[in-house]
């Protein structure tokens, strides 16, 4: 099969900065991707890096759709190296069962069988917002801690706990800044709570790995691992080493689909699928796996439509008439 290839870079401002303890992200870049067939049909594609998490950066997605030909092959699609993963997903997804299509329909979530969890602000915000959220039917949130003073973050999680329903669920995401001792802190009061908590996410750095395993047989509180496994390599790793905890993976930055697909169905791991702050097109995918991996019945990270503003329904035409 040979494809004529095209991109386009893409950027969009969020609502809200995503603050994290990575640091506060303002704008989300991306490079959309076209390929048409033989047949003359399009499908589409998307690159969304995070290179704190590993993957490559905007400016390596661009370069390395720069140096290729114009008409590219199946063979140079399965044969992008390891070091771009999110160029990896956005090229085999956009070639898998079709690709995404430019219809109407193209932008409803594929699978009925997906909840999804609401990404609160970090800090006091999350007070004022989980509330909207839950009007409109999420029933799962996640909350972004190690980005100010423990003590601060300890008593706005006292004050959303106890306003968050009894039915709700509550995930924490560390993003990795947590020490040993305020890791040890945070699921002492988390087990305080359970089974309100879901999950922490990635308490501590993914070089500490032998420490979470230590932590996850502790305390009662479930450790979801997120750094640590941002691509397939990792996540070989950390199943190789007995992570016997969750899992969330990232299907954007994390490589092949075709890998990860493999992997899922040969291991029975408890996954959590989760978004980049990706658009419809990255969104379609990911979901699409997500659809087809999820075996338990946790939300998916993917309620984080709050943080851009609303969409125009052509805005991907729009951005093709730049040609």
């Amino acid at each position: 099969m040979i494809y004529q290839f095209s991109f386009r870079y893409f950027r969009q401002k969020f609502t809200n900065p995503i603050i994290t303890n990575h640091g506060v992200w303002e704008i989300r870049e991306s490079v959309i991707i076209r390929l048409i067939n033989e047949e003359n049909q399009a499908t589409w594609g998307e690159i969304s890096p995070i290179s704190w998490f590993g993957s490559e950066t905007i400016e390596q997605a661009l370069d390395f759709c720069r140096q290729l030909p114009k008409k590219i092959t199946k063979e140079i699609i399965f044969s992008i190296p390891d070091n771009l993963p999110a160029c990896q997903f956005a090229f085999e997804s956009s070639t898998h069962a079709g690709g995404f299509r430019l219809c109407s329909h193209d932008f409803q979530s594929p699978g009925t069988n997906l909840t999804y969890s609401g990404l609160l602000s970090a800090g006091k915000l999350a007070l004022n917002q989980w509330n909207s959220l839950w009007e409109e039917g999420y029933k799962t949130f996640k909350w972004k801690i190690a980005v100010d003073d423990i003590n601060k973050e300890l008593e706005i999680f006292d004050l959303l706990i106890s306003s968050l329903p009894n039915s709700a669920k509550l995930r924490l995401d560390a993003n990795g800044g947590l020490t040993y001792k305020q890791a040890e802190l945070w699921l002492n009061k988390c087990d305080q709570f359970l089974p309100k908590i879901e999950f922490i996410e990635q308490p501590l750095p993914p070089n500490k790995f032998q420490e979470m395993q230590e932590l996850s047989n502790l305390y009662s509180t479930p450790i979801a691992l997120d750094e640590s496994i941002a691509n397939h390599q990792q996540l070989e790793s950390c199943f190789q080493q007995g992570w016997g905890g969750i899992f969330v993976i990232k299907p954007a930055i994390f490589g092949s689909p075709f890998k990860l697909r493999e992997f899922c169905k040969k291991h029975q791991i408890d996954v959590v699928f989760s978004s980049v702050f990706e658009t419809e097109i990255g969104r379609q995918a990911a979901l699409q796996l997500a659809a087809e991996l999820s075996t338990n019945n946790r939300a998916v990270g993917f309620g984080i439509n709050h943080f851009f503003k609303e969409q125009e329904a052509n805005w991907l035409e729009n951005l093709w008439k730049t040609f």
